[in-house]
């Protein structure tokens, strides 16, 4: 039984996760769950991010944009009748989806992933480092 799930997106590629929403949307009628989407925008502290990002405003006013595009992308997505919970965090995405699962003692993760080559070994980065770590139950579905 999944209580909570756990369904991070990439607001560059929702392409990419339009048939896992639709997935966790029906796991989350069947199990009575909540959702709570997930978007990961790059660490600040990188080297190659903080100098685009050198003052507090402007790292402010890019989570402001990104929460208003996560909140628009689940209005134009999830139906009203699945709880849903926005969260935007910053840093490398396998170790934010990963703990955030922690943090919200998520049942199962829903994540999509866009390997297509056996060079990608199977699922991209990401969602390999999930599936190995994440200490709940994790379906990766291929775009």
């Amino acid at each position: 039984m999944f209580n909570s799930i756990l369904m991070p997106i990439d607001l560059q590629d929702t392409h990419l996760a339009m048939k896992a929403i639709k997935i966790a949307i029906d796991e989350a009628r069947k199990h009575d769950a909540e959702i709570h989407v997930l978007t990961v925008m790059p660490g600040f502290g990188m080297p190659m991010v903080s100098t685009f990002f050198t003052d507090n405003k402007t790292m402010k006013d890019a989570m402001k944009t990104v929460a208003k595009e996560l909140k628009k992308c689940i209005a134009s997505n999830f139906p009203k009748d699945i709880k849903t919970h926005p969260h935007i965090t910053e840093g490398n995405p396998a170790e934010r989806i990963l703990y955030q699962a922690e943090k919200l003692s998520i049942d199962l993760i829903i994540i999509p992933s866009h390997a297509q080559s056996l060079g990608q070994v199977f699922l991209g980065s990401c969602a390999t480092k999930v599936v190995e770590h994440a200490r709940c139950s994790v379906m990766v579905v291929k775009g």
